[in-house]
């Protein structure tokens, strides 16, 4: 009790010191800058409305630093401001930046008509041919022949959907655009962000946010949309109630015209890869940097994959990765300091180290001259478990090794391969008892389930369990993390889950101390004995294991290859924990279930959902593994 109430009276005094700070920070940048309101003219005469914070000062030119977004310049009216001061935005004032935020195309009070992930059109023929690379262009065009005392250098960032318009904006070819963040940026919609994983529909985020986000905007306007009525507050509850992909199109209604082009699209055809920018990032010229969380439930793909996209085939550009302990958006909280996520602490405030060491500095280097180029690295990541920022010169690491972890019999786990023979772990998959993804009951989907503790999952019947001895040693992975399993079915398609899991010891305690240099992290301690915390979970949905594009049947009851990638992975497995996986055939309501018969999910009956008999194989001929990417 003694311990809980210093914890309280040091976090009033935090608080109180942090509102002092922002009221302090508000009447600065009050006095400071102007707030100025503009439409601003594309090439095809379509306005874009734009909230510009102008610097008063007039000794010296200003760099421009700018968002593009779908989710509102809000508030509307010159003499409401929205509250950079309170988030480290407020550095960037301080350091003499315009900023920019810009409603895009046919959203909220601009002009014209919005599309959802807006393909990329390299074949620019007339002033008609838009998209959000012109958008883009024309905007910084605009800014820096119209903002006096500008010192002609633009920076682009911008958070999930944002992070999107960010790399469309590394495509408009804009001279004056000098630097580019990208951050969560969604990437891919059918391989790894937000609405799909390796072809699965995470229906939970997609439902809910297309039930708003997605309903019509006739004219320019400052009113959002309403979301929809669950009368519920249990997730797991409402989704399995309301039963197929279908239903959910009834409840969704006519009107929502992105869910209609989903259900369209089952597979991965043109109209999805459209929409992949990974394929246009070449001959990328504003210096880079791709910001991303490690767990981050939306979009922990974008941002590893934008990166590997740029260096792959854009070999000469100015590319910087950072990756943290971070959910998504953590990185530009003010708030929530990055030190924990869930149960699970970090030692250190890692979001405000990123944007003091990281960021910021970036800006300023290549808007303003100040520092250096080598002050960031090629590749900034935080290796969690070591709870340590590694700076690299390359990712993935020279020194990384592909090393083969094998499911073994009886439950075990070892790099050494299977020797037996018909060696298999069976479970009964039943879309009317799904694995949930977490063991608590709320509606909202969490953030936190990236690392929460897997005992509730590793109790069930459905969910298969290997574990390693305890380590004698650190094992530290880095990279690409690759699940090749062996399987069989009873249906016709199934999806497979894989989770990565760092089994703590039972005596385990995090000992925190408060750091001398910050005063945000309190000393704590938090006893975690036994937790088994996911590192990195994915699915995959069986029919597209050959083809994304053309989806095949199993064989009943015949071994067959899964192999997917999972995202990229820093993480070191301390000497004596243990390392698990855990292979399931559904997590809901985070993703749709699999009627686990060959069909179109999107299209299937409430009737058309079966019971099958799993089988994951753990022997000579047939030996599941999954492919760490270990340091050596």
């Amino acid at each position: 009790m003694r311990k809980l109430l210093s914890l309280m009276i040091a976090a009033l005094f935090l608080h109180a010191s942090c509102v002092k700070g922002i009221n302090q920070d508000s009447a600065w940048v009050r006095e400071n800058f102007i707030k100025k309101e503009v439409y601003i003219p594309m090439r095809d005469g379509v306005k874009l409305f734009t909230s510009i914070y102008m610097p008063k000062d007039k000794s010296e030119k200003h760099p421009i630093l700018m968002s593009r977004t779908p989710y509102s310049c809000a508030p509307y009216g010159e003499d409401k401001w929205l509250p950079l001061w309170g988030s480290h935005f407020n550095t960037y004032l301080r350091e003499g930046y315009y900023f920019v935020m810009q409603d895009v195309r046919g959203r909220w009070m601009s002009e014209g008509t919005f599309v959802d992930v807006r393909p990329y059109n390299p074949n620019k023929k007339n002033k008609q041919d838009i998209d959000e690379a012109s958008d883009t262009y024309d905007t910084i065009d605009w800014l820096v022949k119209n903002l006096e005392n500008n010192n002609g250098n633009v920076g682009v960032l911008g958070i999930s959907y944002p992070g999107f318009y960010s790399t469309m904006a590394a495509l408009s070819g804009h001279p004056a655009l000098k630097a580019v963040s990208p951050q969560a940026p969604v990437t891919d919609w059918f391989i790894g962000d937000d609405f799909h994983h390796n072809g699965a529909f995470f229906i939970t985020d997609a439902f809910a946010f297309y039930t708003s986000f997605g309903k019509p905007r006739p004219k320019p306007t400052t009113v959002g949309p309403t979301g929809f009525e669950y009368h519920n507050n249990d997730n797991y509850d409402f989704y399995l109630r309301t039963g197929a992909v279908k239903n959910f199109t009834r409840l969704m209604g006519d009107s929502i015209a992105f869910w209609k082009d989903i259900m369209a699209h089952p597979d991965l055809d043109n109209w999805w890869k459209a929409r992949n920018v990974r394929q246009f990032l070449t001959s990328v010229q504003p210096a880079m940097l791709e910001v991303g969380g490690l767990f981050d439930a939306e979009d922990c793909f974008g941002a590893w994959n934008t990166y590997k996209a740029i260096e792959k085939q854009s070999g000469k550009a100015n590319n910087r990765i950072v990756m943290g302990p971070w959910y998504h958006g953590q990185w530009s909280s003010r708030t929530n300091n990055g030190s924990s996520l869930g149960n699970v602490h970090f030692g250190s405030a890692t979001s405000y180290w990123y944007q003091e060491n990281v960021e910021v500095p970036f800006f300023n280097y290549y808007l303003k001259g100040k520092g250096t180029a080598d002050s960031i690295a090629e590749a900034t990541i935080f290796f969690t478990g070591e709870n340590r920022w590694h700076k690299l010169s390359q990712w993935p690491l020279a020194n990384m090794q592909n090393k083969s972890l094998y499911l073994q019999a009886n439950g075990k786990l070892d790099f050494s391969k299977p020797l037996n023979a018909g060696s298999f772990t069976e479970y009964v998959s039943d879309p009317a008892k799904p694995v949930p993804y977490t063991e608590d009951v709320h509606f909202n989907r969490t953030i936190n389930y990236m690392t929460d503790d897997q005992r509730f999952a590793a109790r069930r019947p459905d969910v298969a369990v290997f574990e390693t001895s305890v380590l004698t040693e650190d094992v530290t992975v880095a990279g690409p993390l690759v699940a090749k399993l062996v399987v069989s079915t009873s249906g016709t398609d199934a999806d497979f889950v894989v989770k990565l899991i760092d089994v703590f010891p039972n005596d385990f305690k995090y000992e925190q101390e408060a750091p001398s240099d910050h005063r945000r992290v309190p000393s704590a301690t938090y006893p975690m004995g036994g937790y088994q915390m996911l590192v990195r979970g994915e699915i995959m949905r069986g029919k597209y294991r050959n083809s994304f594009e053309k989806p095949e049947a199993f064989k009943p009851n015949t071994p067959t290859d899964v192999n997917f990638n999972m995202p990229d992975i820093a993480h070191t497995f301390k000497k004596g924990h243990k390392i698990m996986v855990q292979v399931q055939s559904s997590w809901f309501p985070l993703v749709d279930r699999n009627p686990q018969v060959f069909t179109n999910i999107y299209t299937c009956d409430d009737k058309d959902f079966r019971k099958a008999d799993i089988r994951i194989y753990h022997d000579a001929q047939h030996a599941s593994h999954i492919e760490l990417p270990v340091i050596k």
